[in-house]
């Protein structure tokens, strides 16, 4: 069992990269083998619309054509078990660098033909992480779900099921006192930081945990 998680902030030690760990943590805590991957180490593009992957005759077999160093990542993911994806939340979305990494993974396994979704023979269920500065009541303000839901309906393009865990209100800055940022109370975020975060990476490490026993 091959579990790969894949980090789309630029942090490699903060809120996301942190909550990828521990759910790495519960995967191997029920036996599995695991990797974590930084996209913003890795030189590479969104999708260039070649369209080499709808070709007939094809043999790309799912994999994207482009050659660049996120290449071999997306052979390992498609001969993995299970998936882990965290991002932040920037402007609305996902960081530019997990959408390309998303287009890259999904849209080689997405089908043209009629009444065929996806051209993946596998199953790959999957877990997406997503770290936000806002509260959750503002994220469902904002409707964030429709980017969290959107993906997990991309996702299921690679047969598997797909669960959602948000980390909401996370502290941004190690000292406020620095930023131009007077609309966040940084007493508060120290206290999220100090409460919430912990149930956080816990509910992190049952995920891994869960998508181990999910894929078995």
């Amino acid at each position: 069992m091959k579990v790969i998680a894949v980090n789309g902030s630029p942090r490699t030690n903060r809120n996301t990269a942190t909550l990828l760990q521990e759910a790495l943590d519960g995967a191997k805590s029920r036996g599995a083998e695991t990797k974590l991957i930084h996209l913003y180490d890795l030189s590479y593009k969104g999708c260039a619309s070649c369209l080499s992957c709808k070709r007939k005759g094809s043999r790309l077999n799912g994999l994207c054509a482009m050659k660049d160093d996120l290449k071999e990542v997306l052979r390992e993911i498609l001969e993995s078990d299970a998936l882990l994806l965290g991002s932040p939340i920037y402007f609305g979305n996902v960081t530019g660098e997990m959408r390309s990494f998303l287009e890259r993974l999904l849209f080689p396994n997405l089908s043209y033909n009629e009444g065929e979704r996806s051209t993946f023979k596998g199953r790959i269920n999957s877990g997406f992480i997503y770290t936000m500065n806002v509260t959750e009541e503002r994220a469902i303000e904002v409707n964030y779900e429709a980017v969290f839901q959107g993906n997990r309906n991309l996702l299921q393009i690679l047969g598997g099921d797909s669960e959602i865990l948000l980390s909401c209100d996370t502290y941004q800055f190690t000292d406020y006192s620095k930023y131009e940022a007077s609309r966040f109370d940084a007493a508060q975020k120290a206290r999220v930081r100090e409460e919430q975060f912990p149930i956080d990476r816990q509910k992190a490490f049952e995920l891994g945990g869960r998508l181990v026993v999910s894929s078995m």
